[in-house]
């Protein structure tokens, strides 16, 4: 009989799971967190501190962390992080010159302890603009099939559209119901 309850609770979605959304200062963190949100284009600024807000998908209740990117801020994300289930990195696709600077922070990331179980989800953003890395190109840089012990994915996005945001998303829901 537990069973059967813990199943029909489940339907009516009330598991929430936590995302933090990181990325260097101008990857569209926010506005992939928006575009979750409203699913349209909000004019943004540069984020101190943080965004979050609560994503309602697939019946599945999503606690979403948008997190400042600039230098100053990357310090502070390690606060973040208890309790976090997914990690949604957002790479500028277009910014090659800082690419090594995102590998050295997925570094970090994958190094923290309490990030050891949480699976990741690298959205390769900007894939509209002319010239931008490919997410195989970005996968190689960031040397993603190196890692063992995460689950991950790259997924090539367009934040100003949402293209390539849901097949993202539906990764993770993925996850959850295995």
């Amino acid at each position: 009989m537990g069973i059967i309850f813990s199943k029909l609770w489940s339907l009516f979605g009330n598991e929430e799971h936590k995302i933090v959304i990181l990325g260097l200062d101008n990857a569209g963190k926010t506005t992939i967190l928006y575009q979750f949100l409203m699913h349209e284009v909000v004019q943004t600024s540069p984020t101190i501190g943080s965004n979050v807000e609560e994503v309602t998908w697939k019946n599945i209740h999503f606690l979403m962390w948008d997190l400042g990117g600039q230098q100053s801020l990357r310090q502070s994300w390690s606060t973040y992080f208890t309790n976090t289930e997914f990690v949604i990195l957002v790479v500028d696709s277009t910014d090659s010159e800082r690419l090594t600077l995102v590998k050295a922070e997925l570094e970090r990331l994958i190094a923290h302890e309490d990030l050891s179980n949480a699976a990741f989800l690298i959205f390769a953003n900007k894939q509209d603009v002319k010239g931008s890395l490919t997410p195989a190109i970005i996968s190689r840089e960031l040397n993603l099939t190196a890692l063992r012990k995460q689950r991950w994915q790259i997924q090539p996005c367009c934040a100003l559209t949402g293209e390539g945001l849901y097949p993202g998303l539906e990764w993770i829901v993925s996850l959850i119901k295995k």
